[in-house]
């Protein structure tokens, strides 16, 4: 029985802990605390170590080194919503923590698991109690204190999970709202399963080849674009010169074993290379510093045609000089599901918009690759939705040449709030400092429908029951829209509220959402009401109140 795991079993661990997670992926979602639909814990979960196993696919080596850099960048580059960031950091910790040895020991892994939980609560700015921030704390205390009795790794880490599902199970007890809801936390479900699939390696029970899907870049086609930048990485050139020519007249003594040769070489000496034809034409393509031994070597086959030499060096000079000269001191990012919602935001000057909202976090990485297409110095985030935020603060480890300024928007509307505070002519400090006081004076929510009976905020709700919420808890239910619409308006609005707006969702007809507008403005005359389409998808409508 194993007492120690090397960089074979690590790399095994990872794959069987991320198909574990996947198989019981719907079954985590289902843990979400709300019954609304958009439980994606699980999916965001599975989508991280996805992340984290693609990048182990590019890795050729089995060194415990080089395995544990490729998992901490994978997991980091994928990570989605809270629970996919802090998931992230708990493979970053332990990662940190075992990557510097050839194997790992029972009483190593321990003190690994301890390091990922100190990283994963730095992490959090205000951890709670009662998530899988928990368990992966009771599990690593756990874990340091009994690894010293411990001679077999798997015996180790089957008490290790038993210990961990002693603390999901305390979950509730320890977060009121799970309670309410009669769910432990999904999180802590999350990460049992991925140690439930380490724990099957260990046993020697099979692990099929588990090949990760794409995580799913976010599709820009539907939101477009506001910038004219184009999207090119203006890193250090390693080949200076784009080499491209044919072969004709090919020598009788030249073969086809000949013209594989020559491509051998030209891989030795450049990148991107092409080298495809037969005994008639030949066409080379070859990235090279050395294009004239490029041409020695092909001349030796036959006759050079159309040769075409051009210095990618100036090309990337003239582009960087370009790129400089039109770039802006300041710029914005916003993050949103629907058609309606981003052609607002592109309206109130918001450079860039990519698709994100419920069910579908764009991950660390997305935001970070959007962000380096802004040609600003400055990029100001708008997540506009509370699982969205940690992410997007991730990215900024992912960007360089920008300073990413995450404003915390909790909801669309907070979002158009904050894009209206901006100002060219103020610094980006201020503009920051005018963004967040922005947010502060809007109230939001939003009517959707329940997926599954449950008892909380005080409600009773049956599968199918219409029910309007806030960022925090659900303040309103009914059996139509129009008046659960109603009822939560009645419990967001204040004394100090002018003016109210309505963004109707992609399946809202345009007549309906007019006259509930008609309907909300009977009965609060002192407010000017607004409707917008919004097209998103979920939500009925979204309101916000100012």
């Amino acid at each position: 029985m194993p007492k120690t795991i090397g960089g074979t079993e690590f790399r095994k661990m990872i794959l069987s802990g991320a198909k574990v997670l996947e198989i019981n992926r719907t079954k985590v979602d289902s843990l979400n605390v709300f019954p609304v639909p958009d439980g994606d814990t699980g999916t965001n979960m599975s989508l991280t170590i996805q992340s984290a196993v693609k990048e182990l696919g590019l890795c050729p080596s089995n060194r415990l080194s080089e395995l544990c850099d490729a998992v901490s960048k994978g997991a980091l580059k994928g990570a989605r919503g809270n629970s996919g960031v802090i998931l992230s950091q708990l493979f970053r910790g332990i990662c940190a923590q075992i990557k510097n040895g050839e194997e790992v020991t029972i009483k190593g892994f321990a003190k690994a698991m301890e390091n990922g939980t100190k990283v994963a609560y730095s992490a959090v700015s205000k951890p709670k109690e009662g998530t899988m921030l928990t368990v992966a704390r009771l599990m690593s205390e756990f874990a340091k204190q009994s690894a010293p009795k411990y001679k077999d790794f798997a015996d180790f880490l089957t008490d290790v999970i038993k210990k961990g599902e002693e603390a999901l199970a305390q979950t509730p007890e320890l977060l009121p709202v799970l309670k309410k809801a009669g769910v432990v936390d999904s999180g802590g479900m999350g990460l049992l399963c991925i140690y439930k699939g380490f724990l099957a390696v260990l046993n020697g029970e099979e692990v099929e080849e588990y090949v990760a899907p794409e995580a799913g870049k976010s599709d820009e086609d539907v939101f477009g674009d506001n910038s004219d930048i184009i999207n090119l990485d203006l890193g250090e050139i390693e080949f200076a010169y784009c080499t491209e020519f044919f072969i004709i007249n090919l020598k009788k003594s030249t073969t086809l074993a000949d013209i594989d040769k020559l491509k051998e070489k030209l891989m030795q000496i450049g990148d991107s290379v092409i080298c495809i034809g037969d005994l008639e034409l030949v066409k080379v393509h070859v990235h090279t510093n050395t294009p004239g031994l490029a041409l020695t070597y092909a001349v030796d086959l036959g006759e050079l045609d159309r040769v075409k030499i051009e210095n990618m060096l100036e090309q990337n000079r003239a582009l960087r000089a370009k790129r400089e000269a039109e770039k802006k001191e300041m710029g914005m990012l916003a993050i949103c599901t629907g058609e309606g919602i981003a052609a607002i935001f592109k309206d109130l000057l918001v450079d860039r918009v990519i698709e994100g909202g419920q069910t579908m976090n764009p991950s660390a990485e997305d935001i970070a690759d959007a962000v380096q297409k802004i040609n600003a110095e400055h990029v100001f985030v708008f997540p506009n939705n509370k699982n969205i935020i940690l992410a997007a603060e991730q990215a900024k480890a992912l960007v360089h040449n920008r300073t990413i300024h995450v404003i915390p928007t909790k909801n669309v509307p907070q979002g158009f709030a904050a894009a209206l505070a901006f100002n060219s002519e103020c610094s980006a400090e201020e503009n920051k400092t005018d963004m967040i006081h922005s947010i502060d004076n809007v109230r939001a929510g939003q009517v959707t429908y329940a997926v599954r009976a449950t008892s909380v905020n005080g409600f009773n709700l049956k599968e199918g029951d219409i029910i309007g919420l806030d960022d925090k808890k659900i303040l309103a239910k009914g059996s139509n829209v129009d008046d659960t619409m109603l009822a939560l308006i009645d419990r967001l609005k204040d004394s100090s509220h002018e003016i109210i707006t309505l963004y109707y969702g992609k399946d809202v007809k345009e007549e309906d959402a007019q006259a509930l507008a008609e309907r909300v403005a009977e009965k609060f005359p002192d407010c000017d009401v607004d409707v917008h389409f919004g097209g998103q998808p979920i939500y009925y409508y979204i309101v916000s109140l100012e």
